[in-house]
């Protein structure tokens, strides 16, 4: 499940959505369509200047309007279009999405800690992090076989879809995918292609990719 493909030298930039309110708010947003705030889309401003160096092939995205307003940013940097996949969205989380972090502990306790412990649970009755990348993964590695060697593909999407879709890429067991951080608003992870699949080359960064220099390359 380490999604190898023939070509090599490509590049998957996976791209959280910028600032909204709810994320002020710490409230699980799931699959709400929350728009950004004035200061989200400044950051995918920002961070579209920088991704637009990077020279992408290709930009899909997440249909919820926090990750395709995200994703037009970098659109009019670079000129392309973006295809827009509800394959992409956040995880639906059912009776947990609204709710602020403390509400869902005080109300979902035993599940929330259940989660926390990497068990599959189906938070507020929602999707398993398995359903989200069976989902998920197909998309990107779909439009990454697309890719010409040494291309990049963007992928605007949000936080834990983007988790479950590193996971899986990588080839990690969905216990250890808690391993891998959260994302920052409009910050990005880059997986790369080795002789072995997708590597992870950075996570949560907010600046370009710099080359790794060293015996570890």
């Amino acid at each position: 499940m380490n999604g190898h493909t023939t070509g090599r030298g490509r590049r998957i930039v996976l791209w959280r959505h910028g600032q909204t309110e709810w994320n002020l708010e710490q409230r699980f947003q799931g699959s709400t369509d929350i728009p950004l705030t004035a200061d989200g889309i400044a950051q995918a401003r920002r961070a579209a200047r920088l991704l637009g160096a990077l020279e992408p092939a290709a930009i899909i995205a997440s249909d919820l309007q926090r990750a395709s307003a995200t994703a037009a940013e970098l659109a009019a940097v670079t000129g392309l279009g973006v295809t827009h996949y509800e394959g992409l969205r956040e995880t639906f989380a059912g009776d947990w999405q609204g709710l602020t972090h403390q509400e869902i502990v005080a109300a979902h306790g035993e599940q929330y800690a259940a989660w926390k412990r990497g068990e599959p649970v189906r938070r507020g009755g929602g999707e398993l992090e398995t359903e989200v990348a069976d989902r998920a993964a197909p998309v990107v590695l779909r439009e990454a076989d697309k890719l010409a060697d040494g291309a990049t593909l963007v992928v605007v999407s949000h936080g834990g879809t983007i988790r479950t879709t590193i996971g899986r890429l990588l080839g990690l067991e969905a216990g250890n995918w808690e391993a891998l951080g959260g994302l920052s608003n409009c910050c990005w992870s880059v997986l790369g292609e080795g002789a072995r699949g997708w590597r992870l080359l950075e996570h949560n960064a907010g600046t370009l990719p710099e080359p790794v220099l060293g015996d570890d390359n």
